[in-house]
């Protein structure tokens, strides 16, 4: 009984082994290195790296490759010959920055693989979890076609993953609803990403209230185009002006005689009813003209020149007899009419002999004019004979000698 615990490192093994190695070692040479290799390399021809425009030409397995043992990985052998990548991994703005920092699991290989062929694409993510949220497009609202199948990368960037083209959002969103994206296309124009981001965030389910400018009463379900005209990018949507007049100019009925701040007087549930502070304006409401109604004054729903005088609504009365002019005010406040006083500018003493509570017994034919002939011993004979005894001639106009009421100057 053979009790060798040598087995295979017995002499004829290790002679075994020893042919076995030279035997793989030669054909290995004979192939050019074909045997481990796992297909032919990409002939895609680009701008030249390292002396070469194809990874075809690379006949040296080790400038891709890193030995088994040691620190190198092989995406550090990748970006010795795609220095703009490199640099583009250092800013996450880029492409490769922000799957360098969102994914730092992907390796390069892992997206673009090799080996498959000399036509086979370059770029495949296969089951990759790209982090297409990270460059401000989630694909949170595309995990199906209107088929029913999972959305393929090839179906927004065909042939080229590296770009994309609105039209691809045509393509399909006019499949779904042709007339409203047509209507969409005129209204915003055709560069959908500048507001869409794949989740709404401008979309149907946009919260305008969240913002200064809510949307309350007549507002509330207009289309977004009514007030964001021309708008093509979302700084377009944010400087949209917010004043009524910027969209209501044409529906002013005033043409601009009350200004430009319809929200003094309008409230978004309607045009009417409509308040008015009519203290902000010239003419302010006091007394018995704070309740009366705007048409009082208003004839004809006609604002705009308006006159502010008073004999303009009220007539001078019959008590008058045509002799106070057309002064209200010097005698009358918003008050009420009565009682009236004189209120303007008096040169001549208003309590002289207690006439000053009576007007008409200076002034009977109006308040221009005034005569002194109608109280006490005045009459016009003895004004005359009075005054000529002193040698004045002159003597119609009283007030220029007796101008505080009394008979002689101190």
């Amino acid at each position: 009984m053979n009790n060798n615990r040598l087995g295979c490192l017995t002499g004829t093994g290790l002679i075994t082994a020893f042919i076995t190695v030279f035997v793989l070692v030669g054909v290995a040479f004979a192939s050019g290195g074909q045997m481990f290799s796992s297909g032919d390399l990409n002939t895609q021809q680009g701008e030249e790296l390292n002396g070469v425009t194809s990874h075809a030409q690379i006949k040296e397995c080790g400038a891709c490759h890193v030995p088994f043992l040691g620190q190198e990985e092989m995406a550090d052998r990748c970006i010795q010959c795609h220095t703009e990548i490199a640099a583009q991994m250092l800013t996450v703005a880029e492409l490769h920055g922000i799957i360098t920092h969102q994914s730092p699991a992907l390796a390069c290989r892992d997206c673009h693989p090799e080996h498959r062929g000399k036509t086979a694409p370059l770029t495949e993510l296969g089951k990759n979890e790209f982090p297409h949220n990270a460059l401000g497009y989630s694909l949170e609202g595309h995990q199906q076609n209107l088929d029913g199948q999972p959305f393929e990368c090839t179906d927004c960037h065909k042939d080229d993953i590296s770009t994309f083209a609105s039209d691809y959002c045509l393509t399909c969103h006019r499949e779904v609803d042709l007339a409203y994206a047509q209507t969409h296309l005129l209204e915003f124009g055709d560069d959908c990403l500048v507001c869409h981001d794949g989740i709404d965030t401008y979309g149907d389910d946009f919260d305008h209230n969240r913002f200064s400018f809510q949307l309350q009463g007549k507002h509330t379900g207009l289309s977004c185009s009514q007030c964001h005209l021309n708008a093509r990018s979302i700084s377009d949507l944010q400087m949209t002006l917010q004043d009524c007049h910027s969209c209501h100019r044409e529906d002013d009925a005033h043409t601009g005689s009350y200004g430009t701040e319809c929200q003094s007087c309008h409230s978004s549930e309607g045009w009417t009813p409509a308040t008015f502070d009519h203290n902000l304006s010239a003419f302010k409401l006091d007394g018995a003209h704070a309740n009366v109604q705007c048409e009082s004054c208003h004839k004809n729903g006609v604002y705009k020149g308006t006159p502010k005088e008073c004999v303009a609504c009220h007539a001078e009365p019959a008590e008058h007899l045509g002799q106070f002019g057309t002064d209200c005010a010097a005698c009358h406040s918003t008050s009420a009419w009565e009682p009236a006083s004189y209120n303007g500018p008096h040169t001549f003493p208003m309590n002289h002999e207690g006439a000053g509570s009576k007007c008409a017994t200076c002034h009977p034919n109006g308040l221009t004019t005034y005569t002194c002939y109608g109280c006490h011993e005045h009459n016009p004979s003895k004004i005359a004979e009075e005054h000529r005894e002193e040698g004045i001639s002159d003597f119609e106009n009283c007030v220029e000698c007796h101008a505080d009421g009394r008979e002689h100057d101190d």
